[in-house]
């Protein structure tokens, strides 16, 4: 099992608390902790990185059709969709504000698209499949994306990247 977060502090908090114990109560299912590691980031010394997530990416699109016409609710989007490459590079953004660190990343290319999954969760179901994608920017940018993970609902294990 992994966990992740572009906060070093969490993943400090997280290893001190497992450490502690023998027994992880996961939603009832018990986890017998045999070993922990932390990893490190990759460099992106270069200021690219092809990541693919394992998990889907999720991501919400503005609910507008094509013609202009707004749906009853906001729509998620999937990659290959008209509004998906915007709105992941918009949340790549967002995330790199959050932590304060250099906001000039983008998405180069998606070099894969995996098969449409619906992720069930507490208020319903939400589309999203698995990539691989080339994303350029700052190191510290990148490498905090690779521990946060791409698209939306990564507290979910949602776009978890492959290690």
């Amino acid at each position: 099992m992994e966990f992740g977060s572009p906060l070093p502090q969490v993943v400090r908090a997280l290893a001190s608390g497992f450490k502690e114990r023998e027994l992880l109560d996961w939603g009832g299912v018990a986890l017998r902790l045999t070993g922990l590691s932390v990893l490190a980031p990759p460099e992106f010394a270069e200021g690219r990185a092809v990541f693919r997530t394992v998990t889907p990416v999720v991501m919400k699109g503005s609910g507008y059709s094509e013609d202009g016409v707004r749906g009853p609710r906001q729509a998620w989007v999937l990659p290959g969709e008209r509004e998906w490459a915007g709105y992941f590079q918009g949340n790549l953004r967002r995330k790199a504000e959050t932590l304060g660190l250099d906001a000039g990343v983008g998405l180069e290319s998606v070099f894969w698209v995996g098969p449409r999954t619906s992720v069930v969760g507490k208020y319903g179901s939400k589309p999203g499949a698995a990539v691989e994608v080339e994303l350029s920017g700052a190191p510290q940018t990148l490498r905090a994306l690779w521990s946060w993970g791409l698209g939306q609902a990564n507290s979910t294990g949602c776009g978890w990247i492959a290690t």
